[in-house]
């Protein structure tokens, strides 16, 4: 058994049998079924189902022309955004520790999941949050400052039921709606105790060079020292922090 936080030893035959045929549609471009399964030494019934289970998922197509397959779309979405984490997270590192000690509290980056924004790098300020920085940790799309921006600013939308983890966080999809239209007109989002009772959270999107979302910078910190007003005091330079980073990724002014 592997250790915690490492990955197995053991490997899964068919998940290897797909990784191959991924890498030799790679190479070649499309090709058949039965060239496949002559190239990996395997049977044409086997690739067969494996293709089935990449097109259902994305990561190959097949192509009515020629009934040939080749390599799908989600391929691109998953290099994409693998690409603009490493991006963003260097640009943003100077501009996130400036931000942590102009306004003494928690700062997070995040970049949009397939559900909800997940936390790439944090600078924990000198009151840290404990359990709400951590790398790779999800922010709940429709309860939480980051995930908000990220609906706002993209077609993304969580699947009702939204689920209520405290009395304020938003559970009506129509409500969401328009507390989303909101900030894509005011630029910032906020979730006061809406994720975890006694926490507040201000949120603002980063801008790559298409103009699209990039990330999501968010300040955070417990209510009696990062209430609402503390936390309006703090938005300029959030703001102003989020807009460089834009800036410095090539986005497009307004």
């Amino acid at each position: 058994m592997a250790r915690t936080g490492e990955p197995s030893r053991e490997r899964v035959a068919s998940s290897q049998r797909a990784l191959a045929i991924l890498d030799l549609l790679a190479a070649e471009g499309s090709l058949g079924t039965n060239e496949i399964a002559r190239r990996l030494g395997t049977t044409a019934s086997t690739v067969s189902r494996q293709l089935g289970t990449l097109v259902e998922s994305g990561y190959a197509e097949r192509v009515a022309d020629s009934g040939q397959y080749r390599l799908g779309v989600r391929l691109v979405h998953l290099a994409n955004l693998v690409l603009a984490r490493f991006d963003v997270r260097t640009v943003a590192r100077p501009h996130l520790e400036a931000l942590a000690e102009e306004t003494g509290e928690t700062v997070t980056l995040s970049v949009a999941g397939d559900r909800d924004a997940v936390t790439i790098d944090f600078v924990a300020a000198r009151h840290h949050v404990q359990g709400v920085t951590e790398l790779g940790r999800p922010s709940v799309a429709h309860a939480t400052a980051a995930g908000k921006v990220m609906l706002a600013f993209t077609a993304r939308r969580p699947e009702p039921p939204l689920r209520a983890y405290t009395e304020r966080t938003i559970t009506d999809p129509a409500v969401l709606e328009r507390e989303l239209e909101a900030i894509r007109s005011r630029g910032w989002a906020d979730a006061y105790e809406e994720r975890e009772p006694n926490l507040n959270a201000i949120a603002a999107p980063v801008r790559g060079g298409d103009g699209g979302l990039a990330g999501v910078v968010a300040l955070q910190g417990p209510v009696p020292r990062f209430g609402r007003a503390p936390a309006r005091k703090a938005l300029p330079a959030l703001l102003a922090r989020a807009d460089a980073i834009s800036q410095a990724l090539g986005a497009p002014r307004p």
